[in-house]
C-alpha cells in the first residue's frame, strides 16, 4: 500500500495535481512539499502520513480547484481562436462561393430523394404526390432496359479503370527520368492540352476523324493502299467501347499524371544516392524507390476511381451514341436522362438515380475496407 500511497504522490508531483504557481499563495503547498521531500528521501513511512494528510486537506477545503485560473486559460484559449480566425478571414471569404454552390447543387436537391418512392406530379408537388414505398425500384430491376444498361456501364467502366489507370502512372515515371529540362517541358504541356478540350469538341473530333468517307482514319487507309470502304466504326456495337475508353485516355492522361509527378517530386534524393552507391540500376530504382513509395497515392486514387464505377459521365456517351451502336452504349446515366426528362418519369428516374448512388457508395466502402486491410491506405 505504501509503494501505491508515493506512486501517486509522485505521480501527482509531475502531472501538476498542485500547481507551482500558486506555492505562495495556497497552504496546503507545505503538506505537498512534506510528500515531496518525504519521496525524494525514501522515507516511506512520512510519504504515507503526509500523503493522507494531503488528501484530507483537498477533502475538507473545496476551494482547493483553481478555477479561477482555469477561466483565465479558457479565455486565453478562445482569444488564440478568435484571433485565428480574423487571421484566416480572407481565406474563408475565398471558400464561400465553393461553400454556397455546393450547398444549392449538391445538399438541398437531397430533399428531392423522396420522389423514388411516390408517383410524382408535378402538379401536386412533393408534399401532395401519393406514396408508393418501392414500386419504381421494382419497376427497374424487371424491365429489360435493366440488365442492358448495368452491363454496359459495368463494362465502359471497368475497361477504362484496367486499360486507364496505370497510363498515368508510367508516363509520370518516364517524365520522371527524363534529365533534358526544356524537352521535359515541352513534353509535359504536349500530354496537358488534350485535358482543355470540351467534351463536345472532343466528340466531334471523333465523330469527323472516324467518318467512313472523308475522315482522317479513313484516308490514312486509302494511302496505306487499303481496298474498299473504311468501315463506319460508330455504327459498330462491338468498337463503341474502344473508341469510348482510348479517346478518353489520350484526352486525360497527362492531366492525371500531374498528381504521381508530385509524389514523385516529394521522394527524398538521399535513396536514388543510396540505391546508384548500392550499383543499381534504372529500373531497379523504379521497381524499389519509384512504385513503392507512390503506391499510397495510387490507392487513394484507385479507390476514389472504383467508387465511381456507375457514374460513367453522361455526356461524352450521350453524343456518340446512335441508333446502330445503342445496344453497346445505353448507360444508366443517358437512360435516366430520357426516363426522366424526355419521357417525364420523375419517380422512376430519381429511383433509378439514387439506385446507381447507393451501389457507388457501397462499392467505395467495399474497395475502402479491402485496400486498409491490406495495403494501409485508405480514404478514412
Amino acid at each position: 500500500m505504501s509503494y501505491i500511497i508515493q506512486y501517486l504522490a509522485f505521480q501527482s508531483y509531475h502531472f501538476g495535481i498542485i500547481s507551482t504557481k500558486c506555492e505562495k499563495k495556497r497552504p496546503d503547498n507545505i503538506i505537498y512539499a512534506n510528500v515531496e521531500n518525504s519521496y525524494l528521501n525514501n522515507d516511506k513511512h512520512l510519504s504515507e502520513l503526509c500523503y493522507k494528510e494531503w488528501i484530507n486537506w483537498i477533502i475538507f477545503n473545496p476551494s482547493y480547484e483553481t478555477g479561477s485560473e482555469d477561466v483565465v486559460m479558457d479565455l486565453d484559449v478562445k482569444k488564440s481562436r478568435i484571433a485565428e480566425l480574423k487571421k484566416s478571414a480572407p481565406l474563408y471569404v475565398l471558400l464561400l462561393p465553393s461553400a454556397l454552390l455546393l450547398l444549392c447543387f449538391s445538399y438541398l436537391p437531397l430533399g428531392g430523394i423522396v420522389m423514388a418512392f411516390q408517383d410524382f406530379a408535378p402538379s401536386k408537388g412533393i408534399v401532395g404526390s401519393p406514396w408508393v414505398g418501392f414500386k419504381h425500384f421494382v419497376q427497374f430491376f424487371k424491365s429489360y432496359q435493366f440488365k442492358v444498361t448495368l452491363i454496359n456501364t459495368l463494362k465502359l467502366s471497368g475497361y477504362g479503370i484496367v486499360a486507364g489507370f496505370p497510363l498515368p502512372i508510367l508516363l509520370a515515371i518516364m517524365c520522371n527520368q527524363m534529365r533534358n529540362g526544356k524537352f521535359k517541358k515541352v513534353f509535359q504541356v504536349i500530354t496537358y492540352l488534350p485535358h482543355f478540350i470540351s467534351t463536345m469538341v472532343m466528340c466531334g473530333l471523333i465523330l469527323i476523324f472516324l467518318s467512313p468517307g472523308t475522315g482522317l482514319f479513313a484516308n490514312i487507309f486509302r494511302i496505306l493502299g487499303g481496298t474498299g470502304d473504311f468501315p463506319n466504326l460508330m455504327a459498330m456495337p462491338s468498337a463503341f467501347g474502344h473508341i469510348y475508353v482510348w479517346s478518353d485516355i489520350w484526352q486525360h492522361l497527362g492531366w492525371d499524371s500531374i498528381i504521381y509527378l508530385a509524389a514523385l517530386a516529394g521522394i527524398d534524393p538521399s535513396y536514388y544516392e543510396a540505391a546508384t552507391m548500392d550499383g543499381a540500376s534504372t529500373l531497379q530504382k523504379i521497381r524499389y524507390i519509384d512504385l513503392p513509395l507512390i503506391m499510397p497515392t495510387a490507392m487513394i486514387l484507385l479507390i476514389m476511381r472504383v467508387g465511381n464505377i456507375l457514374g460513367i459521365g453522361f455526356e461524352k456517351v450521350y453524343l456518340l451514341q446512335n441508333v446502330s451502336n445503342i445496344m453497346s452504349s445505353e448507360i444508366i446515366s443517358t437512360y435516366v436522362y430520357k426516363i426522366g426528362l424526355q419521357s417525364m418519369q420523375y419517380s422512376l428516374s430519381t429511383a433509378i438515380g439514387l439506385f446507381n448512388t447507393v451501389v457507388n457508395v457501397s462499392i467505395l466502402l467495399l474497395v475502402n475496407f479491402i485496400s486498409k486491410k491490406l495495403t494501409d491506405s485508405s480514404l478514412f
